[in-house]
């Protein structure tokens, strides 16, 4: 993966909608940041708010969902604003929003995409420090849930592959596997959906999520398929599965460089991941993997207008 710069945009956007699990409205604006700032979110809605950078350190479980937390204060659903941004190669931003968690628009990173798209990429002096992966390492859960990181030769880049497998239901089984570039991730990544099982929703709903959220927000699947809606693309489902891999990922902190396979798993396999590679790398005689696991974090929190 070549050196590059950082990033941050160019001027102010915004996306507005009702969050898929709460269901509250919410306005998000993403806002540029200095160099080394990272990604930070904002609770505009609260009083006493602390800003909470984007990093696995402050992430706490919750199912279903990635969730950061600092001092009390939390902003839940993060992973589809993450991968937007991981996936457009945008290193430094302020995330604003006045409800706790973002819109969920489409159950996709799409509009963030656009938004941020819509308000430019502009190039920054200081690198951005990439983690080589320096050694293999796995996460395992039941049901034969497995994510893994492996080396890649540097030229390789950054490639994940996700193998879902929902056996005879409409899911069924799906791979996506995708090189990690601006293109790819504009391109084959960010339209697609979360989606549910419709025995699933209400159990959901008991639990207090989405009540709001109706068939056109995301995709459910009955017995004989997508209900009032279609799918996008054969294995939309693996692609949203790999795109949550994105966002979860970038909690990092820096660029990544390995190779990632993901097999029937979810935040909570890909957190631990993430923490495990940040333990290797600070570990590793890698050039360049100690610093980077921890010198994204930056001078970050400034409150904006």
């Amino acid at each position: 993966m070549p050196d590059r710069t950082q990033t941050t945009i160019e001027r102010a956007a915004e996306v507005r909608g009702y969050g898929l699990f709460r269901g509250l409205d919410v306005t998000l604006r993403f806002l540029p940041a200095d160099e080394n700032h990272g990604i930070v979110f904002q609770r505009t809605d609260l009083t006493d708010a602390v800003d909470i950078p984007a990093r696995v350190e402050h992430v706490v479980p919750e199912p279903r969902r990635t969730v950061l937390s600092r001092l009390g204060t939390r902003v839940e659903v993060v992973e589809h604003v993450m991968a937007a941004l991981a996936g457009l190669q945008i290193d430094n931003c302020l995330v604003q929003l006045d409800a706790p968690e973002p819109p969920g628009c489409d159950g996709s990173a799409q509009a963030f995409t656009e938004a941020l798209l819509d308000a430019g990429i502009v190039s920054q002096s200081a690198m951005r420090p990439t983690l080589h992966v320096p050694n293999a390492i796995e996460v395992t859960g039941s049901a034969g849930a497995r994510v893994a990181a492996a080396p890649l030769p540097p030229e390789a880049g950054y490639t994940i592959r996700y193998d879902l497998d929902y056996g005879n239901s409409p899911v069924g089984r799906q791979t996506a596997t995708y090189t990690i570039t601006r293109e790819a991730f504009i391109n084959e990544i960010a339209f697609a959906r979360t989606f549910v099982l419709e025995l699933e929703v209400a159990a959901l709903r008991a639990m207090g999520f989405g009540q709001r959220t109706t068939t056109s927000d995301l995709l459910v699947f009955g017995t004989e398929g997508v209900i009032d809606n279609a799918l996008r693309c054969p294995n939309e489902c693996a692609r949203h599965k790999l795109l949550d891999c994105i966002g979860d990922f970038a909690l990092i902190g820096c660029d990544l460089a390995g190779a990632f396979h993901a097999n029937r798993t979810g935040h909570r396999a890909n957190h631990d991941l993430i923490r495990r590679l940040k333990v290797q790398a600070s570990m590793s005689k890698t050039p360049g993997a100690g610093p980077t696991a921890d010198s994204a974090t930056g001078p970050a929190h400034r409150r904006s207008a």
